[in-house]
């Protein structure tokens, strides 16, 4: 019997990802590495921590002596001592210089500065985070594609054993030996075997899209079936979570918000200090305040500002910044309760498919074991058509319950790596960074 082309065919990127080597196929890391050097959500968490930085430069600037130039020229009308209180025109002119250095702000600037850098710390803990998600979800997607492979071939390879057996049964039948309903039975075997193939095509086909979507770019060369982790793991699951509060990126990003938090209150108390600052000033004028000609003064001061009313406002900055304390010390904790959870379910997970993985394998040999006696015997007619094929889909279902259960627990134990932190350390992949900014910032400009 002819087959349609469309029951069994594959499309040219499916049949290479099929065929493919292992030397010229793309590597679980390398997938990694190439969708976190170009995924915009990675780029942009990267580009906030720079952003940070340059805040960080804006707070200790705090430090620094300003220096600024005022002048003017303009129409002045005085009626004063020097014009012998009569009004008198003049065209004043004006320039100065004055140089500030703080001494005392009441620690402004410098819990600023820890604010910012405790926000800096805050965004590098998260890109790791979203590394780490990012990574976990490239797994998915490859371990996805690896099994929907694996899963068709076999389905190729059950509808052959079921055009095979086709055949001898056909050969049966027009020698007069066979029953007519072995023959329906058989062809309606194959039919079935033919819609399994047809479903995993279009499963394969779904799953090259999600990879798609995750990566950026199709695999033109094949995959290759990553190893298993198991010395990577911790021992327990209480060593897991006992990592996890310590090195998992997210919760480690929140105690940095809290840190910010505990700043930026401390911030608010400058508004309550006074603020001495020394001044160095230089100005030149002329006909100013009714006195005609030049005028130049040189001043050397120390000036002392303390605001002692503002309405409040001070007290309500203060209180506000209090409940953000609270607001970050609460999501953190919700934060570790789901680090725990996610750990938890994702250890269960992987102790369960462990567990399960030998029996399955014994199963899937057993069953192999089995059709081969079969299919022996049933040549020797010791076995009848139905034991034969109940055989073969028994051997069928037994490999792709195999399979899917052997990347499964694999991709357990990568949820595992990512639920303490671990996953992008584990397979050797760094955190991406950005490229520097150009010299030329308005080029930036030029390009949405």
């Amino acid at each position: 019997m002819t087959m349609p082309r469309h029951f069994i065919g594959l499309t040219a990127f499916g049949l290479a990802l099929l065929t493919a080597g292992p030397a010229s196929a793309v590597t679980l890391d390398q997938a990694i590495i190439d969708t976190l050097q170009n995924n915009p959500g990675v780029l942009s968490q990267a580009h906030e921590i720079e952003s940070r930085k340059e805040e960080l430069r804006q707070a200790k600037g705090g430090y620094y002596p300003t220096i600024d130039l005022a002048g003017g020229i303009g129409y002045e009308d005085s009626k004063n001592a020097s014009t012998d209180q009569v009004w008198k025109d003049y065209t004043r002119k004006e320039a100065g210089v004055l140089l500030r250095q703080m001494l005392y702000d009441g620690r402004a600037t410098t819990s600023e500065a820890e604010r910012q850098d405790a926000r800096i710390a805050s965004a590098s803990w998260r890109l790791k985070a979203v590394g780490e998600y990012t990574s976990l979800r490239v797994a998915e997607v490859y371990l996805e594609l690896l099994s929907r492979q694996e899963l068709l071939r076999l389905s190729r390879d059950n509808l052959k054993a079921h055009e095979r057996t086709l055949d001898q049964v056909k050969l049966r039948s027009e020698s007069g030996v066979g029953r007519m309903a072995d023959l329906a039975q058989v062809e309606g075997r194959v039919a079935r075997a033919r819609a399994n193939v047809i479903s995993d095509e279009n499963n394969l086909a779904d799953a090259q899209a999600n990879y798609q979507r995750v990566v950026g770019s199709l695999p033109q060369d094949g995959l290759v079936q990553p190893t298993g982790i198991d010395a990577s793991l911790p021992a327990s699951v209480e060593t897991a979570l006992k990592q996890a509060q310590d090195e998992h990126p997210t919760l480690r990003s929140a105690n940095a918000d809290v840190d910010a938090s505990f700043a930026q209150y401390e911030a608010t108390k400058y508004r309550m200090q006074p603020r001495l600052d020394i001044e160095l000033g230089r100005t030149w004028g002329d006909n100013l305040d009714g006195v005609e000609g030049r005028n130049e003064d040189m001043t050397a001061m120390l000036r002392l500002r303390w605001n002692l009313f503002n309405g409040w406002r001070d007290d309500a900055r203060k209180r506000q910044t209090a409940h953000l304390i609270n607001e970050a010390k609460s999501i953190r904790d919700n934060t570790r309760r789901e680090v725990d959870e996610s750990l938890q379910l994702s250890w269960n997970a992987y102790k369960a498919l462990d567990s399960q993985i030998a029996y399955l394998r014994q199963h899937m040999e057993a069953s192999q074991e089995t059709r081969d006696a079969y299919d022996k015997q049933f040549g020797l007619g010791k076995r009848t058509l139905l034991d034969l094929l109940d055989s073969e889909n028994e051997l069928f279902q037994a490999r792709r319950t195999h399979v899917e259960a052997r990347d499964k627990r694999l991709f357990a134990q990568y949820r595992i790596l990512a639920g303490i932190g671990a996953l992008m350390p584990s397979l050797k992949v760094g955190t991406p960074t950005v490229e520097p900014l150009p010299e030329d910032l308005d080029t930036l400009t030029q390009s949405r």
